[in-house]
C-alpha cells in the first residue's frame, strides 16, 4: 500500500485509494481477516513531524481504534498511568529523547503487572539487542514503511491475544500491588519517583508536591487524581491540601481547636504534623482504629 498521502485517504476504519476502491485486510490464506477488538496505542516521539507521520500511519491500520500521542517519555508515562489498568495496548516508542529516553521508559513499563506491548521506532540500528532484552515486540527503523508498520501491528495483536487469560483476569489485583512510578522533569533531567517512597502529598493548585525521604517533587497531577489512584495503596485524604500514606501515620492529636495527624518521616526521623479538616477526622479515625464488630449474642 502506498504511503503517499496524496494517493489515499482514510476514514479511521477503511483505507481507500483515489479511485474509491476499498482495500480489505486479508490474512495469508487470502480470506477476510477475523474481526478483533480495536487497539488503543500510544505514539511517542520528541520530533513533531515524525510523531505526526507515525500517528497518521497508525490510524490507517484497521486493527487500531485510538491513537494517543506524547512528545516525551515523561508525558507518555503519565498517560499510561492515568489509563491503567491495561487501557493502552501498545506503545510505539522513539529511543533518543531528552530526559527519560525510550529504553528507560520501556524498562519502567516492563515492571508493570500488565504492561502494554512496546514497539521501538528509531533511526538507529544499534539498540535492537537491548530493546528485545526489555521485551520489545518489534523494532522499526525510520523512515517508516506502511507495510512494515502493519506487520508490527499484527505482532502486537498476536502478543496481546496470546496472554494467559488467568494472568489477564488477575490483572487488577496484581496492578493494585504494583508500585507506580512517576517521572518528574527538572532542569532537563528526569527523576523516577516510586509511589512507595512518597510519605505525603501537598496540593499546589493544579499541581501536587510529592514529599519523600529524598526531598520533594512537583508534578502536574491534581491531588484529587492521586487520591483516587492511590486509595488502594493506603493513601488517605486528610485535608483539602493533604494526602497521607496511612502506614506512616503514628497518631492523631488535638492542638487547641484543631486536629493534626502525626507521620513518621523517613527523611530525618522527625515527626511531621499535618492539619486534618473536620470533615475528614472521623474517616481517618475509623481507618486507624476500626470500630469493633458486635459479637454474636450481643444486643
Amino acid at each position: 500500500m502506498s504511503t503517499d498521502r496524496t494517493n489515499r485517504w482514510h476514514d479511521g476504519s477503511t483505507v481507500i485509494d483515489t479511485s474509491g476502491t476499498e482495500t480489505p485486510v486479508t490474512d495469508t490464506s487470502g480470506t477476510a481477516a477475523a474481526p478483533t477488538a480495536a487497539l488503543t496505542v500510544l505514539a511517542v516521539d520528541d520530533e513533531w513531524p515524525a510523531l505526526d507521520e507515525l500517528s497518521y500511519l497508525l490510524r490507517a491500520q484497521d486493527q487500531v481504534g485510538e491513537v494517543l500521542t506524547a512528545a516525551d517519555a515523561t508525558t507518555a508515562l503519565r498517560l499510561i498511568n492515568d489509563a491503567r489498568p491495561s487501557a493502552i495496548d501498545a506503545v510505539f516508542l522513539d529511543i533518543n529523547m531528552p530526559g527519560l529516553d525510550g529504553l528507560e521508559l520501556a524498562g519502567v513499563l516492563a515492571a508493570f503487572a500488565d504492561p502494554p506491548a512496546v514497539v521501538f521506532v528509531t533511526a538507529h540500528d544499534d539498540r535492537a539487542v537491548r530493546a528485545f532484552d526489555l521485551g520489545a515486540v518489534d523494532y522499526l527503523l525510520k523512515p517508516l514503511r506502511a507495510q512494515r508498520l502493519a506487520e508490527s501491528v499484527r505482532r502486537v495483536v498476536d502478543a496481546r491475544g496470546s496472554r494467559d487469560p488467568a494472568d489477564v483476569s488477575s490483572g487488577p489485583s496484581a496492578d493494585d500491588t504494583a508500585d507506580e512510578i512517576i517521572g518528574v522533569e527538572m532542569g532537563g533531567a528526569t527523576t523516577l519517583v516510586h509511589r512507595s517512597s512518597v510519605e505525603w502529598v501537598e496540593a499546589e493548585g493544579d499541581y501536587a508536591r510529592l514529599h519523600t525521604a529524598a526531598g520533594s517533587h512537583l508534578v502536574r497531577i491534581p491531588i484529587s487524581t492521586l487520591e483516587t489512584r492511590w486509595a488502594h495503596a493506603g493513601f488517605v485524604r486528610v485535608h483539602r491540601s493533604f494526602l497521607v500514606s496511612l502506614p506512616l501515620v503514628t497518631g492523631i492529636r488535638t492542638a487547641g481547636s484543631a486536629t493534626v495527624v502525626v507521620l513518621r518521616s523517613q527523611r530525618d526521623g522527625a515527626p511531621v504534623e499535618l492539619p486534618v479538616s473536620r470533615r475528614h477526622t472521623r474517616e481517618l479515625k475509623d481507618r486507624l482504629v476500626p470500630s469493633p464488630r458486635p459479637t454474636r449474642g450481643s444486643r
